[in-house]
């Protein structure tokens, strides 16, 4: 995929002007639409986008597309996909408007994609429609995807600091870049649809904060503890499963208040550890009977040389006897902070080449 660069632009109604050329609206529940991702669809005139990786896309013939959104906090940034070629980067502000996607199409069809590159503590965004302008517009819907994945993840699958070239690892969330992250490279080789269950600073045992990947896996909403999201609705052939680099640093921590909370004076034993992730690992087994579970671990510091944490995971499924569940480690990049631009790559082909040798879909 080529790439235009980093153009940051918000177009609003009042500046685009008066345009008296033929609109035709479509509301969100259309099926000219196709969207990507756990996405809440319980309103008519409207859906709600939390997850990274989340998307909507429509195919149409004419010159102009504009998408009207709500951003909870105006916090979030999307990438917007013209013609599966260029990309482009569109920050919301946190008030109802109409945004300028796409001008001055040539003729003929196109496909445009808003495509949410940020993480679900910035604020859920609302999209509720998108309008064409131009002569002998239609529509169409794209063809669905043949393939379908799902990860669950950390920092490393979210692309946190992806794009932050000072590596300092920012938290300005311009820096996370879903789309840039190894779980989008992947999935985009594959062709396959996705969804990606993913939040910075999660573990299976422990997080920098109260909630822990078992206990949200299974949401719609993510942040609500009544949501929950309904399985049949989405059914990967492949899951990759990259978690337990916050737990390893983590239960080195007794001073820190999610250690007392989760484990109270003394740290999980090897036992325990392996138990913690098998049993999340059963959990996606029991959602997907019939899905290849990949359990990844890479690439910052938990797969170092002399690291014990390859060794749980094995344990682990080893006690599971699946031979639809893998495990496949991916070495220590050896450089501070996230993985960059080069090192997301970098983990992509390795899970990539570890699917094509070991999985038949």
């Amino acid at each position: 995929m080529k790439s235009v660069g980093l153009i940051i632009f918000v177009f609003a109604l009042a500046l685009v002007g008066c345009d008296s050329r033929q609109k035709v609206s479509i509301s969100p529940a259309e099926e000219v639409i196709t969207y990507s991702g756990r996405i809440d669809h319980s309103a008519m005139d409207k859906v709600d986008l939390y997850w990274p990786g989340s998307s909507v896309r429509v195919d149409f013939e004419g010159d102009s597309l504009f998408a009207w959104l709500h951003d909870e906090k105006g916090a979030n940034y999307f990438n917007i996909i013209i013609d599966n070629d260029s990309v482009r980067t569109l920050r919301l502000d946190s008030v109802s408007r109409r945004y300028l996607l796409a001008a001055g199409l040539p003729a003929g069809t196109h496909s445009v994609e808003l495509f949410k590159r940020t993480e679900w503590d910035k604020g859920k965004t609302t999209f509720q429609g998108f309008e064409l302008s131009g002569s002998q517009i239609a529509v169409s819907k794209s063809q669905p995807r043949s393939r379908k994945m799902e990860f669950y993840g950390n920092s490393i699958t979210a692309g946190y600091g992806v794009d932050d070239t000072s590596g300092q690892d920012r938290p300005d969330s311009i820096y996370t870049n879903h789309y840039a992250s190894y779980a989008s490279l992947v999935a985009r080789h594959f062709e396959a649809d996705f969804h990606s269950i993913c939040k910075s600073g999660i573990g299976i045992m422990i997080s920098w904060f109260p909630m822990i990947m078992p206990e949200m896996y299974d949401r719609l909403i993510p942040e609500d503890t009544a949501s929950r999201w309904d399985f049949a609705q989405y059914k990967p052939e492949v899951v990759v499963v990259n978690l337990m680099q916050n737990d390893s640093w983590l239960i080195e921590r007794p001073e820190y208040e999610q250690f007392k909370a989760r484990f109270g004076k003394s740290k999980p034993t090897d036992e325990e550890i392996a138990l913690a992730y098998r049993t999340f690992i059963q959990s996606i087994r029991e959602k997907y009977p019939m899905a290849q579970i990949v359990c990844l671990l890479g690439n910052m510091d938990i797969t170092q040389e002399g690291s014990s944490w390859p060794e749980y995971v094995k344990q682990a499924i080893t006690g599971l006897e699946d031979n639809q569940i893998y495990s496949h480690v991916v070495p220590y990049k050896k450089t501070a902070g996230h993985p960059n631009r080069a090192e997301q790559m970098a983990l992509a082909k390795s899970l990539i080449s570890f699917i094509e040798e070991n999985i038949k879909w």
